[in-house]
């Protein structure tokens, strides 16, 4: 679930927004509990299987979805999940495919750099931070559209209002 495009707002405000959401075999992999919950309950009552497994599988799928984490660009603001920074911190965004982002997300991968990163989702964007008192070297991000993610976090660095 995301934006296919960058939007600007009336006010000049960069938009952009990605849900992490998990592949389609992981989401196979969790509507799969369901039948399993319900041989659990067919020795009880049949019915009674037949619900608690609707229930076990829809349930399951729907969490992961509900629970994947986001990914926002909005008023002069980077959203990653839980975390956030003003788009006055980030340095020049690079995105990555292929085995470029293999490499980022593995050997690659700086130890104290803070990351989103899932399965399932090939390309990574790493925004360096410019905050001397931040610990955190870099952000890395897995996103479906790369390119895009890297062109919002650009745009809003050039439009924030400088920082202290």
């Amino acid at each position: 679930m995301q934006n296919r495009a960058v939007d600007v707002g009336a006010d000049g405000a960069v938009n952009y927004r990605e849900r992490l959401s998990p592949s389609l075999w992981s989401l196979v992999a969790a509507a799969l509990a369901g039948p399993m919950a319900a041989l659990v309950f067919v020795p009880v009552d049949t019915t009674l299987a037949v619900a608690a497994g609707a229930v076990v599988g829809l349930g399951s799928v729907a969490v992961w979805i509900v629970l994947s984490p986001r990914i926002e660009v909005m008023g002069g603001r980077l959203r990653a999940g839980r975390a956030h920074i003003d788009a006055c911190h980030l340095g020049a965004p690079v995105a990555l495919t292929g085995e470029d982002a293999r490499q980022a997300r593995g050997p690659g991968l700086h130890p104290r750099a803070w990351h989103l990163l899932r399965g399932g989702i090939d390309g990574v964007v790493v925004i360096p931070i410019d905050d001397p008192d931040d610990p955190v070297p870099a952000w890395y991000l897995s996103s479906r559209t790369p390119d895009r993610l890297a062109a919002a976090v650009r745009r809003a660095s050039a439009t924030s209002t400088p920082c202290r």
